[in-house]
């Protein structure tokens, strides 16, 4: 270490009682006129939403709420606005996200921010100058073209740019280490108290009651769906409840026995004196994020405001809190600083700015913030327990919280969420999600902060879980598994030969290979794929049949069925993708992909409540494995092991049948995503190994092998099978994504969205999903890429991949409606470099039923 960097480092040493930014901050401008609230009182008894706690987050869902019109809005903070979280804040906005609609609330909440001093009067020290990520590593710049092309469709601004230009910005640069930057105009940086103040302003000026300091000490759910909110002064009636509690959200959790994935995490930050070179510049520097270095760096008047994030063997947790709950009275305290957790990144920070090297630092700031296993937040309502709303695990509350109380706002009063959020769903946790768990990932997560992006990205802390497949021990070491809510499944598999392993990147790279030995192994012979994170319900009931004509807007099948149905939303967006299948009069088996399985069930148990629907609804998920079986041979194979016809004729496409495999009890239903021959068996998990060993013995002939979810991609993708969550999802009708066959509009019954649909229809489309062909060369679309026509971005893909029969990179897209006729060329953004592209007629590859039936028709199928 050098003499400089001792003498600077002597110098970090952090005021006895530290506060954000100094004390003078803690009032900041246009809050001088800031009074001492009256004795709390609860004010009314009843209210239509009860928000409990009085965060940023909680606040604007309480000033949106009221905004829109909701009468009798009433949020309960324990101690003080801002307290936990939100007042020592570092208060970094920006328009940036790796994600497709967080990139929707991150621009909504900077475009709110920036007239709410005129809409309520009151300052939020909101500063613009722009924020630029730093690319040191040819990696890091492949990673800034792969968001560039991801942030082409959406509207906000974002710019790869030069070396030079980044010094143009940001001239105390050490430039040498400096190859690109990614920059956003319009990120900068707000002050949280004052942000929250004149949020609370807006909340009452529109009606909201703001109470504080009152403390929630208990929640009882009451038998029609409302609740009771016990406090100090009194028992308030709601409609529905929102915990957006912060780092206390878990102990509200525990009220209700639903233990939040929630841990606090020590977060430090460091404030300079004034510096020289800062105070002479005559525009403020934009925000720069160092990723090799971990960390953040932007003005704070005239010095400079610096936060790292530690690895994940350095960063500490608050982890007693979780235990023995968040202690009482704690509120606006700080931790004890520790520099030298964050001494590397102190040291990258003076290499990359030099002017830090002589900077004294004036406060030190180590305070508690909370995150989820994996850093995002939990937004929505929670299966399970009816009306019961949260807001929770922020690690990046300020710029969330604009964006979020106007889509939670919209989506309690709609009843629909506004656009699709799925990766926020508190719902994708369930009780797999153990405490050691959370700790692990919040760790990882933390640590993995600046972490380079890939695509196909897995991160390997606190696996497995407990919620394994009963086939997990068994192939663990012969492929590379991924995780699928809480579940291992294998990705691909290895061969003598391959190089193994996770190696991820943006091009293709070591299981490109494999996997089209997979593919060609389903094609040309027999394949077996686990299957088991399906979500699987048992529905059953006096009013199964009315209930599921009610959900879903394709025909309830017939018993002994199966088909494959779409829950709508009200907007006539597409919810839920699930396969129905009548295993008896009026009992019914549902299947959602994995990571769908507590966000499908909250919908329906929703819709039984509401329409008092008399049906039992089981969750099988956990208890039933699912084997898939497909390929040419797959009938030859499973025949050996039954004495059940499987011939076409007696088990044709789309039946589902009770039978026995080798002596195993299982369901049977002819369907396979891959479009080939094959069957899905529905079996205890206990009996997963004897039935995989069963299979694989009595296909040795026919050459069977195991096979994978890449493979099955290529092979949904080639027969042009869409998939929820990309085709399709709160975006999208199912008439643009090209799923009319599956929307019965002449059905009796009143589904949900039927008549938004019709209306949709009546319209017309503005846009449609195309099947596209890519000339390419070592990289392939993923999805969320640019389209491109004369020069403009048109539209985006879904999903992609290389497809092994034609051997070339093939995806989905949505172009407008004018653009979508077969033949029309495009081009789609890939690393920063426009490929050419095809609308042709889909699918690429024929399904096997589909094949069979021309065959018996002309006897010359297209392959």
């Amino acid at each position: 270490m050098s003499a400089v960097l001792r003498r600077a480092l002597r110098r970090l040493q952090p005021p006895r009682r530290p506060s954000p930014l100094g004390a003078a901050a803690l009032r900041p401008l246009g809050t001088q006129g800031w009074k001492k609230p009256s004795p709390p009182s609860l004010g009314k008894d009843r209210a239509d939403t009860v928000i409990i706690g009085g965060g940023c987050v909680g606040v604007s869902l309480a000033y949106h709420l009221a905004k829109a019109g909701l009468k009798d809005v009433v949020l309960l903070e324990k101690s003080e606005l801002t307290a936990g979280s939100t007042w020592h804040a570092a208060g970094l906005t920006t328009y940036f996200h790796p994600g497709i609609n967080l990139k929707k609330i991150h621009a909504y909440s900077i475009k709110l921010y920036e007239k709410l001093e005129e809409e309520t009067g009151q300052s939020v020290g909101f500063h613009q100058p722009g924020s630029i990520r730093i690319a040191s590593t040819p990696t890091r710049v492949d990673e800034f073209k792969y968001q560039m092309t991801r942030t082409g469709w959406h509207p906000t601004e974002q710019y790869l740019i030069t070396p030079e230009k980044v010094q143009e910005l940001f001239p105390l640069l050490n430039m040498d280490k400096v190859l690109a930057g990614l920059y956003n105009p319009g990120d900068g940086h707000i002050d949280p108290y004052s942000l929250t103040m004149a949020l609370a302003a807006g909340a009452r000026k529109y009606g909201a009651q703001l109470n504080y300091p009152i403390q929630v000490t208990d929640l009882n759910s009451r038998s029609d769906g409302t609740w009771e909110v016990e406090t100090p002064l009194g028992i308030i009636r709601a409609k529905r409840i929102v915990n957006t509690a912060g780092f206390w959200a878990r102990d509200i959790g525990k009220m209700i026995d639903l233990p939040h994935p929630l841990i606090p995490v020590h977060h430090q930050y460091v404030v300079t004196s004034t510096i020289p070179e800062v105070k002479a510049l005559k525009t403020e520097l934009p925000v720069i994020r160092d990723l090799e270095g971990s960390y953040y760096l932007r003005q704070e008047r005239d010095g400079l405001l610096f936060g790292p994030y530690e690895s994940e063997e350095k960063m500490k947790l608050q982890d007693s809190w979780v235990t023995n709950g968040v202690p009482p009275g704690f509120g606006k305290e700080l931790f004890e600083s520790d520099l030298d957790r964050i001494m590397e990144h102190i040291e990258a920070a003076m290499e990359m700015v030099p002017v830090l090297r002589k900077a004294d630092i004036v406060n030190t700031i180590a305070g508690p913030i909370t995150y989820s296993p994996d850093i995002l937040p939990m937004v929505g309502p929670h299966q399970g327990v009816r009306n019961y709303w949260v807001a929770i695990g922020f690690g990046y509350g300020i710029i969330h919280a604009g964006g979020i109380g106007k889509y939670l706002s919209d989506w309690i009063l709609e009843g629909e969420p506004p656009f699709d959020l799925i990766e926020l769903d508190p719902n994708r946790y369930g009780k797999w999600t153990t405490t050691e768990y959370t700790a692990a990932k919040a760790r990882e997560s933390y640590g993995f902060n600046n972490i380079v992006g890939y695509p196909k990205e897995e991160r390997f802390a606190g696996r497995p879980t407990e919620r394994i497949s009963g086939l997990y021990h068994l192939l663990k070491s012969r492929c590379s598994m991924g995780f699928h809510a809480g579940w291992e499944q294998p990705h691909w598999f290895y061969k003598p030969g391959d190089e193994t392993g996770y190696k991820p990147s943006f091009r293709r790279t070591n299981w490109f290979d494999p996997v089209g030995r997979e593919y060609k192994q389903v094609m040309e012979k027999v394949g077996v794929i686990d299957l088991s994170p399906f979500g699987k319900f048992r529905v059953k009931g006096t009013d199964s049949v009315k209930l599921l004509d009610h959900l879903f807007a394709n025909a309830v099948p017939k018993v002994g069925s199966t088909n494959i149905s779409h829950m709508l939303t009200p907007r006539g967006k597409v919810y839920a993708e699930l396969t129905v299948s009548q295993l008896y009069p009026g009992e019914f088996m549902l299947v959602t992909g994995s990571g769908s399985e507590l966000h499908d069930l909250r919908w329906i148990e929703e819709k039984v409540t509401t329409g008092g629907y008399k049906v039992e609804i089981e969750n099988m998920t956990d208890e039933m494995g699912v084997l898939g079986v497909a390929g040419p041979y797959a009938r030859e194979v499973l025949q050996k092991l039954t004495n059940e016809d499987l011939s076409h004729a007696s088990f044709k496409f789309l039946q589902c049948k009770h039978l026995k495999l080798s002596n195993i009890a299982l369901i049977a239903i002819r369907i396979s995503y891959t479009g080939e021959l094959g069957w899905e068996l529905y079996h205890r998990k206990e009996d997963s190994v004897a039935l995989y060993s069963a299979i694989m013995e009595a296909g040795q002939k026919e050459g069977i092998d195991d096979f994978g979810t890449y493979a099955l991609n290529a092979l949904r993708l080639e027969k042009g099978f869409r998939a929820w969550g990309a085709e399709m999802n709160c975006d999208t009708n199912p008439l643009e994504a090209g799923l009319e066959y599956f929307v019965k509009l002449n059905k009796p019954a009143d589904f949900i969205g039927k008549q938004a649909l019709k209306q949709i229809k009546e319209k017309g489309l503005k846009r449609r999903l195309v099947y596209l062909t890519l000339e390419t060369d070592n990289i392939d679309p993923e999805g969320n890429e640019s389209v491109w026509h004369n020069g403009k971005v048109i539209g985006n893909t879904t999903s992609g991949c290389f497809s092994y029969g034609a051997q070339q990179s093939l995806a989905f897209a949505y172009v407008p409606t004018e653009l979508s006729k077969v033949g029309q060329k495009l081009e789609v953004e890939l690393l920063g470099k426009n490929y050419p592209a095809t609308i042709i007629q889909e699918p690429l590859v024929l399904t096997e039923p589909t094949r069979i039936r021309l065959q018996r028709k002309d006897g010359s199928p297209k392959i």
